[in-house]
């Protein structure tokens, strides 16, 4: 057997291809939407890719089934009670499918509903007539250290705790028994907000699950519903788009086709029509200069996710980034769904050089700067751009919590003519947000340089 596991740090995203070395017919599940990579493993080994297979309908990502069924002429499954909106193949609870001959890989779909109603996991045996499997793909239902939060997709037709019942009788009837030598391959890690507690391992066992993972350990049911339900971080804005457009046929990317070059007069009518000028740059080198009204969302930072809770699906983007990067915003945006890139600005820095009046740069504080300004400032607005559990364990006395991702509609409860302080953990968030609250007319902004955690190693020290 051939099994890879593909890993996107980015978005925190697994996604594998599965081969028999003898037979070489393979499967990819829960693919990127950019689906070269899969294609050029699948060249280099000799394989046909002849099914591409969806673990559910993704909400944190576009999924690359329709790129990737048309590339290699594969086939879509989803769990027989998804309604797609386009051809694909439904698989019964228990199917099999077997990749090789008696003794060849061999796949066993599970129907694993909860994190939503057609989830399903896909057991892999090695060898078709294997008691203990190699592994399972557990798509959204059980990561490593947590369980698929039921309340994203909490909807018509379920509630979140509807959705919860089906998640506990999913993992303790039909992921539990598997023997406890089983792998277990999720379809997210660490970062990921579809879940709370995510490890950064990218894979376990199932037995070092039972033992270690909290929802996995809960007593009962009513127990295990309470746990699932409550603390789970806020979901980018864009979740739902995704999650309605994962269902749909949709345009195909082209991954190597380049957004069209602007001059600045180009992007500044784009911007007084209603597009967002996004700048990919680091928030230091943002903050040194950048064009006024841009939003700063670093490419080097989780980039698609934080453009997603930022900026509305239906706005127009135009990019601007560092020399060379430009195709890779666009990819990284389409990554979401977002296929509105209507170009870049050609030329920055040049830009920047000829139109200097609308240059400016952004203050940064560092935490012992933001301590001197708070005391000297009345009326100072401080604002928490952390997940509601980051801000649980601590905040700065006299700031308000609003996520990043809650930002965009929670705007109008802070006051523009304020001078204001925003802070993260670490200063990226921070960046995303001060930048944002610029472009809608706030006109003394700062972040903290290091965020909260450079303010209390000052005040602990103090």
């Amino acid at each position: 057997m051939k099994f890879i596991q593909y890993y996107l740090d980015c978005l925190s995203h697994a996604s594998y291809l599965i081969a028999d070395e003898e037979s070489k017919r393979a499967v990819v599940v829960d693919p990127q939407r950019d689906v070269s990579e899969y294609l050029r493993d699948a060249e280099e080994l000799g394989l046909k890719i002849e099914l591409v297979i969806e673990t559910h309908f993704h909400a944190d990502f576009l999924s690359g089934h329709l790129e990737l069924a048309e590339a290699a002429g594969a086939t879509i499954v989803y769990s027989s009670v998804a309604e797609p909106e386009f051809d694909y193949m439904g698989v019964d609870d228990g199917q099999t499918y077997a990749l090789g001959g008696p003794d060849g890989v061999t796949l066993k779909f599970l129907h694993t509903p909860g994190h939503t109603p057609e989830s399903m996991s896909i057991v892999v045996y090695e060898h078709g007539g294997d008691e203990v499997p190699y592994g399972v793909m557990t798509g959204d239902t059980l990561f490593i250290g947590d369980v698929g939060r039921p309340d994203l997709l909490a909807s018509i037709g379920f509630s979140r705790d509807e959705l919860a019942d089906m998640l506990y009788d999913s993992l303790h009837n039909k992921l539990m028994p598997l023997p406890d030598a089983t792998r277990v391959y999720p379809a997210h890690g660490a970062g990921s907000a579809c879940g709370k507690n995510l490890s950064t391992e990218l894979w376990s066992t199932m037995g070092d699950q039972k033992e270690w993972n909290y929802a996995l350990r809960a007593a009962d049911k009513p127990t295990f519903m309470a746990m699932v339900t409550e603390g789970q971080p806020p979901a980018p804005s864009y979740f739902v788009y995704d999650a309605i457009l994962n269902r749909k046929d949709r345009e195909l990317l082209d991954e190597t086709k380049m957004p069209q070059a602007m001059t600045y007069q180009q992007a500044l009518d784009a911007v007084a029509g209603g597009a967002i000028l996004v700048d990919g740059r680091g928030p230091d080198e943002f903050a040194q200069g950048h064009l006024r009204g841009a939003v700063n969302i670093g490419l080097e930072g989780r980039y698609a996710e934080f453009a997603g809770s930022v900026v509305k699906p239906d706005v127009d983007i135009v990019l601007m980034t560092d020399d060379g990067q430009e195709l890779e915003g666009k990819n990284r945006l389409a990554r979401i769904g977002f296929d509105n890139v209507i170009g870049y600005l050609a030329e920055p820095e040049k830009v920047m050089f000829t139109h200097i009046d609308q240059v400016e740069v952004a203050s940064r504080l560092s935490a012992k700067q933001f301590g001197e300004r708070a005391a000297d400032v009345s009326g100072l607005q401080i604002v928490d751009v952390r997940n509601p559990g980051e801000a649980a364990a601590g905040m700065i006395p006299g700031a308000v919590n609003i996520p990043v991702g809650q930002l965009p509609d929670r705007i109008g409860e802070l006051d523009a003519n304020a001078p204001t302080v925003v802070y993260c953990a670490g200063g990226y968030r921070s960046s995303v947000a001060a930048s944002l609250l610029r472009n809608r007319g706030f006109g003394d902004v700062s972040d903290i340089l290091g965020g909260y955690n450079a303010w209390d190693e000052v005040t602990q020290k103090s």
